[in-house]
Formats: structure tokens, sequence, C-alpha cells
């Protein structure tokens, strides 16, 4: 028997029943959504209850609707008797049931569906026989058997191949039909339990990072419906590009944010020398320092007068209680310690004379004006841009904060070289909102998730990298990167380093066997490999890709993309940030966009700043002028390299000016 038998050699009325099965699922699904339309939020007590539990509600609406391109279900395994479970499952999206509850499609991620991407002849997993279906435009056209209860080995999926090969346009898919078992421990992989991800291009590191949290979700629903999940991407256009997963599987209530997005949209111009200081660990240090160094030594008491009463709390008293306060809490908790504890010394007082005083008293003590006098002149109420822009337009204030963890140099970097006004008039840039976020912190505790999957990771600076670990202090983290895509100054050389900074003991995992660029473009770009990334093993590809590639010196731009037009798929032409605006205009007549940061429109040709190529992927690339594009920037060649495997059918290179040395053999 061959290991698979494809449609049309199986006989049309295996099809026909299975098409029959994916409509009445579809109906059922439907009803179900009726269903949840038909539930009304008045039942619950009060208004407030009411607006909570339509919110409910309408998530799950929403959840069960039916995208007619995309098939409820991919798979089906026949199971061996022995247990309370269906000997048939056919495994989806989402799950469905019939008006007796009776489940017509599973889950991908109950643990039954599991085998479907991990069983095989040596390990079956108690499954006979895995069915894969083939789909065009959400209709059941194909199907596929691997019979697994007879051993010896099974071949490649033509069904799988041609999926993970499938000319794409606009967002992001899901890739639930094709996870293969390496990527379906990490999707599997325990809430509780921190994953880093080094994936060369093509492994489908981002699409695995996103199942992980869909898994996560449907394993821990109320958890982390309390506690929340939150995917944090390099720029808006990737948000865009990945928007689309999440829903296609059910989950709708996922935040997807920026870094800039979570710590504050700041902008302001900067010398990548500076940013780099700014980035580096040793800062979180020097502005705790900062902070504390706001607390001045109570050089006087605390004198309360209550009637004809005074009750007064001596100065070294005051400096005790100070002292004792410093440094062992938060910097606004702290604060608010001290003028209970100053109350309670007056309350101590009116005590010894004879009252009676209670809660309510001492609150009124800490509430008054001789009290808040005190802890003003003691312990100043800060917000964080008052302390970072005194340590930034102040050359003794930040010598005394720096002490030895800065040299004089990167203290000169530091300082503004012509101070705002004020605080409230500076400009920051985006390095100062990661020290920004860090103050925020010291001075009240930052709310944790209950998950955080963090793309691109290996781009973020160290003081950035504590400030997602804060959101996933109490939970856990999924991060996703490859070392040799680094592209900043400060680019990490080190997961390790990652996980430290963001204060997670994790497990790092490589993926190097790539689905989507096909070999000949994968082995063209890790020609670089070797100057950007030595320790990493090179990529594999399990597509040949012949022909994938095209080198072509003195090409012209608008010949190039016509020939990209007739064939099917997106298109993407890469260009050197400066030469953009240049090279759309040589596009005159030819419909396209230019992908900008904030961009979130779809169009099939797209003109993508070299600097904006990250995570994005389009079935024909064109690359223009790779020698400025490693110019550009200081690791020219890493950028390079993300340009060169966006690919997932072309690959063309269009040069007038000679080759980086590693390309040019």
């Amino acid at each position: 028997m061959p290991a698979h038998q494809l449609a049309p050699d199986i006989p049309t009325d295996v099809l026909a029943a299975e098409q029959a099965h994916l409509a009445e699922a579809r109906a059922a699904l439907k009803a179900m959504r009726a269903h949840a339309q038909s539930l009304s939020a008045d039942a619950a007590g009060d208004w407030v209850s009411q607006q909570i539990l339509q919110s409910l509600l309408d998530q799950r609406v929403a959840a069960l609707a039916d995208h007619p391109d995309t098939p409820l279900f991919f798979g089906r395994l026949d199971r061996e008797a022995g247990d309370d479970l269906p000997g048939v499952i056919h495994v989806g999206r989402r799950h469905v049931h019939d008006g007796n509850s009776r489940p017509l499609v599973v889950d991908w991620r109950a643990p039954v569906s599991r085998a479907f991407y991990q069983a095989s002849p040596a390990d079956p997993m108690g499954v006979v026989r895995r069915r894969r279906f083939g789909y065009h435009g959400g209709a059941l056209t194909a199907f596929e058997d691997e019979p697994l209860a007879e051993g010896g080995q099974i071949g490649p999926s033509r069904i799988l191949t041609e999926e993970i090969e499938r000319p794409r346009t606009g967002p992001m898919r899901d890739i639930v039909a094709t996870i293969q078992p390496d990527q379906d421990e990490i999707v599997r992989s325990t809430l509780g339990q921190t994953v880093c991800v080094q994936g060369a291009p093509g492994t489908g590191k981002t699409a695995v990072g996103l199942h992980r949290a869909a898994y996560l979700l449907f394993t821990h629903r109320e958890r982390l419906a309390r506690s929340g999940v939150m995917i944090v991407g390099p720029n808006r256009a990737f948000l865009s590009y990945i928007s689309s997963v999440l829903p296609a599987l059910g989950e709708v209530k996922v935040d997807q944010t920026t870094v800039a997005g979570l710590l504050g949209e700041h902008a302001a111009a900067e010398d990548p020398a500076v940013s780099t200081v700014k980035g580096d660990a040793r800062m979180a240090k020097v502005l705790a320092r900062a902070l504390w160094l706001h607390i001045v030594k109570p050089e006087e008491g605390l004198v309360y007068s209550r009637g004809a009463h005074r009750f007064r709390v001596a100065d070294h008293e005051v400096r005790e209680i100070v002292a004792s306060l410093r440094g062992t809490t938060r910097y606004a908790p702290g604060r608010a310690a001290l003028a209970q504890r100053l109350a309670h010394q007056v309350l101590v007082r009116m005590e010894q004379r004879g009252d009676s005083p209670d809660d309510r008293v001492q609150d009124a003590v800490a509430r008054s004006k001789p009290v808040k006098q005190l802890v003003d002149a003691v312990w100043p109420k800060l917000v964080p841009e008052q302390v970072l822009f005194r340590l930034l337009s102040d050359a003794d204030f930040l010598a005394l904060a720096a002490r030895t963890d800065l040299t004089p140099d990167e203290q000169r970097l530091l300082l503004w070289p012509k101070p705002y006004r004020g605080w409230k008039s500076a400009k920051w840039s985006a390095a100062d909102a990661a020290l920004l976020d860090e103050l925020a912190d010291l001075i009240e505790r930052t709310p944790s998730l209950g998950h955080l999957v963090v793309d691109e990771a290996q781009d973020l600076s160290e003081m950035q990298l504590r400030a997602l670990g804060r959101r996933c202090r109490n939970g856990s983290a999924t991060v996703l990167g490859d070392l040799a895509q680094g592209t900043t100054p400060w680019s990490a050389r080190s997961w390790r380093t990652v996980l430290e900074h963001l204060g997670q003991d994790g497990e790092v995992t490589e993926l190097t066997l790539g689905f989507r660029v096909p070999r000949e473009v994968l082995d063209y770009a890790a020609r670089l490999l070797p100057s950007i990334a030595p320790d990493l093993a090179a990529p594999r590809s399990l597509r040949p890709g012949a022909g994938s590639l095209s080198v072509r010196q003195g090409g012209e731009v608008a010949a190039a993309v016509r020939e990209a037009l007739a064939r099917e798929g997106s298109i993407g032409l890469i260009v050197p940030d400066a030469m953009t605006g240049e090279v759309s205009r040589s596009l005159d007549g030819i419909a396209h966009a230019v992908l900008g940061p904030d961009s979130t429109e779809e169009h099939r040709l797209l003109v993508v700043p070299a600097s904006l190529a990250k995570g994005l992927e389009y079935d024909h690339v064109i690359v223009v002028e790779p020698a400025d594009i490693v110019e550009a920037e200081p690791r020219g060649l890493a950028r390079l390299y993300v340009v060169l495997t966006r690919a997932v059918t072309t690959l063309t290179v269009l040069h007038a000016k000679p080759l980086p040395p590693q390309l040019a053999s």
C-alpha cells in the first residue's frame, strides 16, 4: 500500500462524504453563532454586570464567525477503539458541535488533536490513519491518507507542501494545517514556561509565537482572561501583517502593540551613540540612585496641633523613619508610608496623654497640613519626567547618580547640549521611553500580564527588555527572533543575555529548517552569516526552489516589476530607504503603494523601505542596490540579510553598484 493516497485515486464517494460533513459543520457553526446572538445580558443584576456580560457575549459571537475562504477543518484522525473518545475526529480551527453536543470539529489545540501533528509510524499515538484535506476558497477539493498503524516510512505530503508553498497576498495566515512536530512542541509548551525561539528566516517563528498565544488562551482561558496576553512587534506595519492570525483562530481579545506603543510614542531625533548608552542595563542603577537622591535628610521634627494640645515628633525620630523606609519599598508607597508612620507617632503621643484615637484619626493626621508639608519637604512627590529631566540637564547630579557605572565620556554624551526650560517642554527620544518606564516602575509597580509574546527581540536594548520583563514578571513569555537579523547598534549577541534582562529563566530553542524561503534564495543570503552571526548554524530549506534566484547587474526596476506582476502572488520591491521616493516615481503608470511605519493598507505591489522589511514576506521580492542598503547603517550587512530572506517564491536582485564581497562570487 503506498505511503499516501491522493484524490482522485480514492473513490469520489469518500470525498463527497467529507464534503457533506463540512457542510454539516458549517451549518452547526451558524447555529452556534445564532444561539450566542440570541442571549441577552439583561439577566445580569446591575448595569455594570450587564456591560461585562454583554462584552463577553460580543466576544463569543465574534469568535464564532465563519470565514468562507477558510476551511473549518483541515485534518482527520481515525483512532483505535478502546477509550471514550470518538473513533473519528475532524481537526480544525475551532470546536463545532451539533444540537446534541456531538463534536463535528475538534479544536486543533485540544489534547486529542496533538496526534495530528506528532503521530508517526514509529509512535502512532493510537491513530490508525491521518487524513489531510486540500481546499480551494474554503471548499474541500482533495484529501490524502497516511496509514500510521502499519509502520514503515511516510513520504512527503503533497497537500502539506502545496499549502506551505501556496502564493499569498494580504496579511499573514495561520499555519494550523501545516504545523511541524518541532513547532508543535513549542506551541504546546506549558504556561509557566518561558520559551525563546531562535529562528532562521522562513522557519515560522512568528507564526509559532502567535499559535502558542492561541494555544495558551484555549488551555488557560479563565486565568489569562484576568491577567491578559499581549503581542509586541517591531512596528505597526508588522502588526497589520499579523493582525488576521489570532482572529482566524477565534481569539479576538489579545492586545497587539509595538514597544513604542507600550512605552510611549517618543521619537525625538538622537545620535545612535547616545541611544546606545541609554539602552545599556547600567542605566537601571543610575536611574534608581537619581530617584532616591531626591529624598533629603530631615532637619526638623513634626509639630501637630489638636485643640489646645501640641504633639511633637523629634527630628531624629523623623530621620529614623525615613531611613527605615528608603530603598525598602517603591518610591510612591514609601512616601505614603512615611505620612502614615508620622501619623502613628502622633497617635502614640495622644494615647500617652490619655486619648483613645482610632484609625480615622490616624488617617486625618496623615492628611493634615503639617504632615503633608514635612513629607513634601523630605520625600517630594515626583513623576518620571522630572527625574530624567534633572539627570540629563544637570551634570553634577548626573555624576552623583552615575558614580562609576558610567564613564565621564558617557556622561557627557547623555547631557543635553541645550537643556529645555523645564521637564514639561522636553522632547523625549525612543531610548528615553525605556528610561521613563524604568523610573515609573521605581515609583509605582508596573502591573504584570499573564503572557507576553515578543517578536524581533534581538533588536531591543537591554533597558527595553527590562521594560518588557516587568510586563510578565508574574507570568511567562515567548521570545522570538534571529540573532543574524539584529540591525540596531545594541542588537543582542546572546539569547541568554536577552532572557537575563527580561528577568525570565527560559529555554532556548533553535529552528533551522525553513519551509517558506526557497533553498536557492536562503543559501544565497546565508553567505552573509559568517560576517554577521558566525556562531549560528546555517539555515536549511525543505524547498529546493530551482530558478527562484536572479541577480542582475544594471537591470531596470520597472521591467522586473512587470515580470513579477505576470506571476501570481504578492510583490515586495525592497529599496534603500533613501531611494524610496525615487523608485516609487519610476513606477509611473504601475499601480503600487509605499509601505510606511504605520501602514495598514493592503496592495499587491508594495515599495518597501529596507528598514521596514523585517518580519514581512512576499511571494516575489525585488531588491534594489544591496550596496546602498549595507552602507546606510552600521549593521547594514544584517539589514541586507533580512531583506534577502523575505521571498517566498522568487528573489530578484538588481544592482548597478558592485555587490558586497560576500555576495560577489
